[in-house]
């Protein structure tokens, strides 16, 4: 780690405490500033904030003091999650303060490259397969970021060896300055976070800022079928461009021809040979065979890492064939566009769908032609959404649907109502909390329940 002196004995508020504002709180008071914590909850029995006490952090919690903040305070660092519109953000912008995220702060600090990857829908996924795949590399990779991974902790391990594999959100790119990734990626951008950005061009130009301190010498590997990414990022960036397509043949990129997965005109393998199914992971393996080239790993080090990889926990996750049934997870499809993907993944098997979670106030119709190119044998609906799905299914025509209470009580009906041979999905397009959690805790249950079948 970089020898950092900026912010000795300087003020430095970190904004909301959480994973990634006690690895960034820790490490800035290891680097001598003088460090608060200010969250608005509770915090009197949170261990991480009685950690940061032992160690001389101050925690002021309950509330959001503008006091907290005046011209002697050198820096912010924010939670990704908190929107700009925040009171204590608001102070600090109007006294000239920096707010960043710990992004910016842990590319200031690493002595390892980065590899970024954003994008509205497969950042993990292609983190994931770009981690597997770095291993083929001359460097060792270390995968972190909104992966689950404060990027704080990692910084002072890694060295000069290593290689940071870092899944970045539009929340966290928004919060950084000087962040300069050796390769950023970027897979799509659709309409989302919109309450946080306001517009999809902010959302974009949050996006963008993976590669906005790139240079000649760095790689941006994009999606060349996003007219979007293209346009919003591609076109202004200064680093070699390295686009991926299923859609066309690219120049010094990585595309499908018949069948057959390319990178610059040499063969990696076929399509049909991947671990993953769906045209959603073959656009996250092409973004990772991209990264891979860049780095010169061997193309059977590429292949061998995509015939193998089986996904993410929770995403389009292979959970077995039970009963003849072939069952799959996608409980982190919270959204119409994860699940339209979903769907598609499966074009020659008849579909059993589990949908269903926290009401946003949209309506489903987007959903509606998914629903009907589907080969979907029956819908099972649970929680808030249960009629405003029913309302799209019934315009798809699905022939079968039925309200039920949860995941709990989906399962066996699915199992009912499918026969060997038919895939089972949970791909509910909606949140988790209005009955559990997180999509983490829905994921579990529904593969505690499929496991009662075996």
């Amino acid at each position: 780690m970089k020898a950092l002196d900026t912010f000795a004995n300087k003020k430095v508020l970190v904004l909301g405490l959480a994973k990634s504002g006690y690895a960034a709180a820790k490490l800035m008071n290891e680097l001598g500033a003088d460090v608060t914590v200010n969250d608005r909850g509770d915090l009197s029995q949170n261990e991480h904030a009685k950690a940061l006490v032992k160690l001389g952090v101050r925690i002021v919690d309950g509330g959001h003091p503008l006091e907290l903040i005046d011209q002697t305070t050198a820096l912010m660092i924010k939670n990704p999650g908190i929107p700009y519109s925040n009171p204590m953000i608001k102070r600090a912008e109007t006294l000239g303060i920096p707010v960043v995220t710990e992004v910016e702060i842990a590319g200031r600090l690493a002595d390892a490259q980065f590899i970024g990857i954003t994008g509205s829908n497969g950042k993990t996924t292609t983190t994931m397969l770009i981690g597997e795949m770095m291993k083929g590399s001359t460097y060792e990779p270390i995968v972190a970021g909104n992966i689950g991974t404060a990027l704080t902790s990692v910084v002072q391990k890694a060295n000069e060896k290593n290689v940071i594999v870092a899944e970045l959100s539009s929340f966290q790119l928004q919060g950084t300055i000087d962040f300069h990734p050796h390769v950023a990626v970027v897979l799509n951008i659709f309409d989302h976070h919109l309450d946080y950005h306001g517009t999809v061009e902010n959302y974009a130009k949050a996006k963008a800022q993976i590669t906005v301190n790139q240079t000649a010498d760095d790689a941006l590997v994009y999606n060349a079928d996003s007219k979007r990414v293209v346009q919003f990022i591609a076109e202004k960036t200064k680093a070699k461009k390295v686009p991926f397509s299923l859609k066309q043949k690219v120049a010094n990129g990585v595309y499908v021809s018949e069948e057959t997965i390319y990178f610059k005109d040499q063969a990696i393998m076929k399509v049909e040979e991947m671990g993953l199914p769906g045209e959603h992971n073959l656009m996250n393996a092409l973004a990772a065979v991209a990264v891979a080239g860049v780095y010169g790993v061997s193309v059977q080090h590429m292949a061998d890492v995509l015939r193998s990889f089986k996904g993410v926990r929770h995403r389009l996750e292979y959970v077995g064939v039970v009963q003849g049934r072939t069952v799959y997870n996608d409980s982190k499809a919270t959204n119409s566009i994860a699940t339209s993907k979903a769907l598609h993944a499966f074009p020659k098997k008849e579909i059993v769908l589990l949908a269903g979670g926290l009401d946003r106030g949209n309506s489903f119709d987007v959903l509606v032609p998914d629903l009907v190119k589907a080969p979907i044998k029956a819908v099972l609906l649970f929680g808030e959404t249960q009629q405003k799905l029913k309302d799209a299914c019934l315009k798809a025509k699905i022939p079968f649907i039925k309200e039920v209470e949860n995941v709990e009580a989906a399962v066996p009906e699915a199992f009912a109502l499918s026969q060997p041979g038919d895939v089972i999905l949970l791909s509910p397009a909606c949140a988790s909390w209005d009955q559990y959690k997180s999509f983490e805790q829905r994921g579990d249950i529904f593969i505690a329940e499929v496991n009662k079948f075996r």
